[in-house]
């Protein structure tokens, strides 16, 4: 498959007849004006700029949260002071690498260095997201024009896949999007060797995209050539199988897969019978068709036309299987990676449809360009880009300024329990938990109130407010706030607190000195 006429490269020398003879009707493609080489990267700093101005906001309104901002930046802290990413926020002891395998996350460890801040990873995510497109509208425009790179561009920018991730807390699924749109515009132009170096790193960000790395070498070994792409798919699906089945229960306390259970046996009480269920399940609840047609909207179903959306097959796979409800809509960052697949799919159908004589598309593209735009407006409204035009964006409350304040009467160094919303804006200066102590012993969703230790942190800051928590419900996690209200009192009347200040629903709690030799951590 070739998208354009300069991508022909001849396999032998033209004969005499060859040349005078007519060029084939399905190699005819309307000539046109070309895309200017600075145009996919203007793109790319305009959206980095976008994306950044909304996380950066989102972050200054107590809008991020400990999990998973703050974890990911303990985890980039440790890395960045050459130590292994054990990240208090998951447990004691816990080694992130225990909870997904994403190793890659590393190489944001000098940047940290230098910008030791949770906006220095809603940034450098910022960069990533809008970095991928610069491959996406190169390609459109060598192939099919500037306003096919322009509507390209605008269309992955502004889609609800991307924009929902850059305008949540950071994670490591960002390095991956760049990676993946980079070696989809290989796959495009018949560049096999640079599709899968691209791809290759894949493996490195997270333990479930080794399939995706095996959907690209099933690509390859169906287009191009056979044994590259079946050694591809063999090396996606081992990595996968290692990381999940070795690597990650050794570096996990129990030593089992931490996210095993969201495709467990569920309600069918066997491996085999669910496996039975699977396809009913896909589509079940109404969520998941939703969501499902949600993913392709953007490119107006265009992208369903061509076999570069078979690449989106195992994220959609997991995600639809998952007895996890957050991986069936698409709020969150889990739809970040199938929007450069999406997007390569429209530019594939496009240039298709523009080399077929007999479709319309061969004397213009304004139709289905239109349609495109017109769903990418359509559906802005509903997704989080929409923040940057409500007023409450670009307001400080007293609420926030208290927080401010109080926070800053902490000690760099001091270890601390904070309510979610205030843990990452600790994370960089001081060793943090979320309060109440959570998770316990490792366990992810341990409610138990038998099973919470006694406080350790020399410092509690709680906020009773409930924070405006788009993706999240409104609400108070990772307890009710009756229970959080009882477990501060405990803290107070049992354990020695006692109160620095309160101020607008944020109550500071200092640990009173305690005897040399005491127990830190008993149990209740």
């Amino acid at each position: 498959m070739r998208t354009s006429t300069d991508e022909v490269t001849p396999v032998e020398k033209p004969t005499p007849a060859a040349v005078t003879a007519p060029a084939a009707p399905t190699e005819v493609i309307t000539p046109h004006r070309a895309t200017a080489p600075w145009v996919p990267w203007a793109w790319a700093a305009a959206l980095g700029v976008l994306y950044a101005t909304v996380a950066v906001r989102r972050h200054l309104l107590l809008r991020t949260t400990g999990y998973d901002l703050g974890i990911f930046e303990q985890a980039v802290r440790a890395y960045a002071e050459l130590r292994a990413p054990v990240v208090p926020l998951r447990g004691e002891g816990f080694n992130l690498l225990g909870d997904h395998f994403h190793p890659l996350v590393a190489a944001l460890a000098p940047l940290y260095r230098l910008w030791p801040s949770p906006l220095c990873l809603l940034v450098a995510q910022s960069a990533l997201l809008a970095l991928a497109v610069v491959p996406l509208a190169r390609w459109a425009g060598r192939a099919l024009g500037p306003g096919t790179a322009h509507t390209v561009a605008a269309g992955y920018g502004l889609s609800w896949g991307v924009s929902s991730a850059a305008a949540f807390d950071f994670h490591e699924v960002a390095l991956a999007v760049p990676l993946l749109a980079f070696a989809l515009e290989a796959l495009g132009r018949r560049h096999w060797r640079a599709a899968v170096a691209w791809a290759a790193p894949l493996l490195l960000v997270k333990e479930d995209l080794g399939l995706t790395l095996a959907a690209i070498g099933g690509y390859i070994a169906w287009k191009g050539p056979r044994r590259l792409g079946l050694l591809t798919a063999a090396a996606g699906v081992l990595g996968s199988a290692v990381e999940i089945a070795v690597l990650l229960p050794a570096f996990h306390p129990s030593g089992g897969y931490a996210h095993g259970g969201n495709l467990d046996e569920g309600a069918y009480g066997s491996l085999l019978s669910t496996l039975a269920h699977a396809p009913l399940d896909l589509l079940r609840p109404d969520t998941k068709a939703t969501t499902l047609v949600m993913v392709f909207a953007p490119s107006a179903l265009l992208a369903l036309r061509s076999p570069l959306a078979l690449i989106a097959v195992p994220t959609l796979a997991w995600r639809l299987l998952s007895d996890n409800g957050f991986h069936w809509g698409t709020a969150f960052h889990y739809s970040a990676v199938l929007m450069p697949v999406v997007f390569a799919g429209l530019i594939d159908a496009l240039t298709t449809m523009r080399r077929d004589k007999h479709s319309a598309a061969t004397r213009h593209l304004r139709a289905p360009l239109t349609t495109v735009l017109t769903v990418t407006a359509a559906l802005l409204p509903s997704f989080p880009l929409a923040q940057l035009a409500q007023r409450a964006t670009w307001r400080t409350t007293p609420h926030i300024e208290a927080a401010r304040e109080l926070l800053a009467r902490i000690p760099d160094g001091a270890s601390v329990a904070a309510s979610n919303r205030l843990v990452p804006q600790l994370t960089s200066r001081c060793t943090v938990v979320v309060f109440p102590t959570f998770p316990v012993e490792g366990r992810l969703y341990e409610y138990r109130p038998g099973r919470l230790p006694r406080p350790s942190a020399e410092w509690i800051a709680f906020d009773r407010r409930a924070p405006e928590a788009w993706p999240y419900r409104t609400g108070h996690w990772p307890y009710p706030i009756e229970r959080q209200e009882a477990e501060l009192a405990a803290a107070s009347k049992r354990y020695g607190y006692r109160e620095v200040a309160t101020r607008d629903g944020i109550t500071l709690l200092r640990a009173a000195p305690r005897p040399t030799g005491a127990v830190n951590r008993a149990p209740r």
